[in-house]
């Protein structure tokens, strides 16, 4: 047995090791196990630093949970749109492939919790008509390996899936999601990445949510991953008291390039059943992304995202830096509030051009405090809204 298939057995788990470890009352804890199981293996457990902190939010089951039922089993729809079993088939040209449902440490924020831990409900012995739905279209090109984790398979079953993915034709691209190189990053070993080298194109998204999760241990993972030839992106949730803070983003998103982990994506918390008091306000993560852009390098700044209730797809979101725009120009702002306007190329000689109809206009930023800009247009606008 592996060192990780050991720390996986080894995780904080039943009812009983919830009320020696974390003082959860009992009833609780059995309501909170039937609802959905706790997983905390040994390394990710030795990341929390006190009681309520990040790590402690992302892992530890809470009572709260249980108040909410307002959200919904499967809030982005991925069940009404899985042609075939362990097939979530959303975008034009690549699907959704849920190979298991474990997972090396259960989130508390878990979008797919009605699935996770039930291997009744990601069954593998599915597979094959999942493979078969992928050989059938065509205009699949991209696969995104999920779950539960991935990397949860055994080397020799990790190999099997992706050779039959390469035996493929249309088949270009593999990613892979796996949490395990911020929950357990002992799991990336040396045979795993002669692995995955012999089937690239392929790609590995992860999930690091605070700055406290860069470990050695994480930092070693992710160097031997992309030593084996696999860029590494990051997937964040923007969550209440985990990571809701300008600095911590900021200070995640510059960790992670050191260890050469692109911030891919950053997402809205989904409207999910029992992790609703992790959601934030839209407003709060459009103050995050003002306060990364301009003050960090562009390579640190993610796409901020919603992935639409229903099924809709990440739909991105940007603070606004377009202040106005017409046939003639687009006034903008930068990073300090500074204002400046773009003139359109394709503008009519009547416009710019015409120092005739020139007139002086004077814009400043939202809080008084831009630059100002004087401007020749064609005609006068009055105010910018």
């Amino acid at each position: 047995m592996e060192l990780w298939q050991q720390m996986i057995r080894d995780s904080v788990h039943s009812v009983d090791q919830l009320v020696e470890k974390f003082g959860i009352d009992r009833k609780v804890a059995e309501d909170l196990d039937e609802f959905f199981q706790a997983r905390i293996n040994p390394y990710y457990l030795s990341l929390i630093r006190y009681k309520g902190d990040p790590i402690w939010l992302q892992s530890v089951p809470d009572k709260v949970e249980l108040d909410d039922i307002d959200g919904s089993p499967d809030p982005l729809n991925e069940d009404e749109m899985s042609p075939v079993p362990n097939i979530t088939h959303r975008y034009p040209d690549r699907c959704l492939f849920l190979v298991t449902s474990q997972c090396g440490m259960y989130c508390r924020f878990c979008t797919r919790k009605r699935k996770v831990g039930d291997s009744g409900k990601i069954s593998m012995k599915e597979l094959e008509s999942a493979f078969k739905y992928i050989e059938d279209h065509k205009e699949i090109r991209d696969i995104i390996l999920s779950g539960g984790d991935p990397l949860m398979l055994t080397d020799v079953m990790i190999e099997k899936v992706l050779a039959r993915l390469r035996s493929i034709e249309h088949v270009e691209i593999i990613r892979i999601g796996t949490k395990m190189p911020c929950v357990l990053p002992h799991r990336i070993t040396p045979n795993l990445c002669k692995i995955l080298k012999k089937y690239h194109p392929i790609y590995i998204n992860t999930h690091f949510n605070h700055p406290w999760e860069i470990t050695e241990e994480s930092t070693k993972a992710c160097g031997m991953l992309v030593d084996a030839g696999c860029p590494v992106n990051n997937q964040a949730v923007l969550m209440k008291g985990v990571n809701d803070d300008p600095k911590v983003m900021k200070e995640l998103f510059q960790k992670l390039l050191k260890i050469r982990v692109r911030p891919y994506y950053l997402f809205m918390a989904d409207e999910t059943r029992g992790a609703n008091h992790f959601r934030t306000s839209v407003e709060k993560g459009l103050e995050i992304m003002d306060a990364l852009r301009g003050h960090t390098s562009g390579m640190a700044i993610p796409h901020f995202v919603i992935d639409a209730p229903g099924g809709g797809g990440k739909i991105p979101l940007l603070p606004k830096y377009v202040i106005h725009r017409d046939e003639e120009k687009v006034i903008m702002r930068n990073y300090k509030n500074e204002i400046y306007v773009y003139k359109e190329a394709n503008y009519s000689s009547n416009g710019f051009n015409n120092e005739d109809n020139a007139v002086e206009i004077e814009y400043s930023g939202n809080n008084g405090n831009g630059r100002h800009s004087n401007v020749n247009t064609e005609r006068k606008v009055t105010e910018i809204s």
